[in-house]
């Protein structure tokens, strides 16, 4: 699959407000950072130096339950991004 393991049977659809994009994670929590825009921080910061924003947050939308439904909803939103190019199944 694209988004998550093969044969995962729970995870979480999420979407982003900042860069507008959807996606599948196995974590499911309330937010979590998004895939595409927030960004790892530095840990090579001094002691005088803050901790930067990692940036945007993507909201659960759908808990997906079932290996079928979340196979589906992961070729669903894989086309979407894909353009529905077939080629990496």
């Amino acid at each position: 699959m694209y988004y998550v393991p093969d044969n995962t049977t729970r995870c979480g659809l999420y979407d982003c407000p900042e860069c507008g994009n959807r996606f599948l994670d196995v974590k499911i929590a309330p937010k979590i950072p998004c895939i595409y825009c927030s960004e790892e921080p530095d840990m090579e910061l001094g002691p005088d130096d803050e901790m930067p924003d990692a940036g945007g947050e993507a909201i659960l939308l759908e808990v997906i339950e079932g290996a079928e439904e979340v196979e589906k909803t992961d070729a669903l939103l894989s086309l979407a991004m894909t353009g529905g190019d077939y080629s990496w199944i």
